[in-house]
């Protein structure tokens, strides 16, 4: 099934990750990142369905080749905490094909992100098995492109400047027009033992001392208004709409019902907690006459505990009887009639509890298991990254190779932890859950699952050999009858066989409650019947016979009392 999820995050260098690094991980590769000087090769990893660059009509052209185009974000950005690309991971709708997941994802970047003037690295990853978590990696550029080709400023330096007492804020090309309208830049003085920020030519009206040659200007300077809508919430909000209308375009496209949603409960207006998946499989396990709960479980087992002992001391007190009338073989051999019906029953809706427990378990166990490698797999990376980094930080500066082979080993694992990471979050998604806590209850959901199953075959068993002996005892009463007229025996038999029913299903509506289902009842009455190798259309006529007959007999007997009574009032008149 189709869901949705958009993961975004930021590569930056201030958390050890390169945009070389992150581009050979996504395309199976191997990228030199000419900024450390560390060799990315990521040629060995599996999983890789497709890959592609794509740039707008202003990037350079060579930018096609992966390596020369991160190699020249990675010399843009100077500092040591540079964010340098910013990255999707999209799960992809399992409906689809490779073919069609392209067509998808070339439908999102080229109207999403390369039209408002990014450059978009994608690859579509489909990890052993096939099918099983298809997704993508989407890299693209933080920077703004000039119509030459060249990098914008993400961010400009903007000076507080004062006039008249008021502060206002220009970037060095609008103070040029700005100092001619009288601003000034502030600096930093002396007064007293205080140091306070003014503009110069009150300072040295008062004799004060500059304590900075810098002047005073906003923390983060002035973003570019392209990389600040590009880094808003709004915009943001905005992609992961435009994700769920590319998928369900193309799941239109190709006839599928199924649709996703960008938007969270609370605001598409629903009260309901996200545990869809426990509330289908309760529901649905309920529907099939299959309690969910351990408890309510338990208590079941007990009620059929109680009705078998029931059925068995009845069979036992019945073998005892040796008695060969007509009237009571067809009671010992509907006796055990009824005890089938009941065991058949109780089969069929153990097998159906087993059936549907083991659909759920194959539907949910083998994400839940990959969660649990892949939240392994997480843990031992951080371990072996927190003992390189302190590896690193015992090395002497002067060993280069050795500081160089622990760099890019500490890049290697990051790129790992980053998809595991994405990889966990998609998997939990799965589950509509949100963290690690949540999927606690998924676990003890699928150890309680599991228990359950193995109580439900184990019951299936037990039932299996009641029905068992039943038929062999079933078998033994009709050798004991041989010496009868079968037919007169079928007549005896269909004038109790009836009560005989009913009596079963009201033993199971005692024991299962508002859960039995009669459906199965019909069901088991088909199995026994043709266990037993009854002739159900030749018992049907003869049942109906046999009770117009005794509504012929009833109404002649009314009769008889009718005109008897008559009788009686005329004698009285008289």
């Amino acid at each position: 099934m189709a869901i949705y999820h958009l993961e975004a995050k930021v590569v930056s260098r201030g958390t050890g990750r390169s945009a070389c690094a992150a581009s050979a991980y996504l395309s199976c590769s191997a990228i030199y990142n000419d900024y450390d000087g560390i060799q990315h090769d990521y040629t060995r990893k599996k999983g890789l369905v497709w890959e592609a660059v794509f740039l707008p009509e202003t990037a350079p052209a060579d930018w096609k080749d992966r390596e020369n185009l991160w190699n020249a974000v990675e010399e843009t950005e100077k500092t040591k905490d540079s964010r340098l690309a910013r990255e999707f991971v999209p799960a992809l709708p399992v409906e689809l094909n490779p073919e069609q997941w392209k067509d998808l994802l070339t439908d999102f970047i080229e109207n999403s992100f390369v039209s408002d003037g990014m450059c978009a690295d994608v690859a579509i990853h489909d990890p052993d098995p096939p099918g099983h978590n298809p997704h993508a990696h989407i890299l693209l550029t933080v920077r703004p492109l000039n119509p030459d080709g060249t990098w914008q400023y993400k961010t400009e330096k903007e000076y507080l400047c004062v006039r008249n007492g008021e502060e206002q804020g220009f970037t060095a090309a609008e103070f040029k027009t700005a100092k001619a309208e009288g601003w000034e830049k502030q600096y930093q003085y002396k007064v007293g033992k205080k140091k306070q920020y003014m503009a110069p030519s009150e300072a040295e009206a008062k004799g004060y001392v500059r304590l900075s040659k810098h002047p005073k200007s906003t923390k983060f300077g002035r973003q570019n208004p392209i990389s600040e809508r590009w880094n808003s919430e709004e915009q943001l909000v905005l992609w992961r709409e435009a994700w769920a209308n590319a998928v369900n375009r193309s799941l239109e496209r190709y006839g599928f019902d199924e649709r996703v949603d960008h938007r969270s409960h609370a605001a598409r207006g629903l009260d309901e907690q996200p545990t869809v998946h426990e509330g289908v499989i309760a529901r649905a396990m309920e529907n099939k006459g299959v309690v969910s709960d351990r408890c309510e479980l338990n208590r079941r087992i007990k009620q059929d505990n109680a009705l078998l002992r029931e059925l068995k001391s009845q069979l036992q007190k019945l073998m005892k009887k040796i008695q060969v009338s007509v009237p009571s073989i067809a009671e010992k051999l509907e006796q055990i009639r009824m005890s089938m019906l009941v065991f058949g029953y109780q089969v069929m809706n153990a097998r159906r509890f087993i059936r549907t427990t083991k659909d759920n378990l194959a539907e949910f166990k083998p994400d839940f298991d990959r969660y649990t490698k892949v939240t392994e797999k997480i843990r031992r990376i951080l371990k072996e990254r927190k003992h390189l980094l302190g590896e690193k930080k015992a090395l002497p500066p002067f060993r280069i190779a050795e500081n160089r082979r622990i760099s890019q080993k500490l890049a290697e694992l990051t790129e790992d932890y980053e998809e595991l990471k994405s990889e966990k979050e998609m998997l939990i998604s799965r589950f509509f859950k949100n963290n690690d806590k949540e999927m606690a209850g998924v676990r003890r959901w699928i150890e309680n699952t599991e228990a359950q199953l193995d109580k439900a075959e184990a019951a299936d068993q037990r039932f299996t050999d009641e029905l068992n002996n039943a038929l062999a005892e079933y078998h033994t009463v009709m050798n004991e009858a041989q010496n009868v007229d079968p037919n007169e025996l079928m007549e005896a038999q269909l004038m109790i066989r009836q009560d005989k029913e009913d009596q079963a299903v009201r033993k199971l509506q005692d024991s299962y409650g508002a859960k039995y289902d009669p459906s199965l009842m019909r069901e088991a009455k088909a199995t026994v019947a043709k266990t037993l190798h009854e002739d159900t259309e030749g018992e049907t006529e003869r049942s109906v016979l046999k009770r117009l007959h005794n509504n012929q007999n009833k109404l002649a007997q009314n009769h008889d009392e009718a005109a008897h009574h008559r009788c009686k009032i005329n004698e009285q008149e008289l």
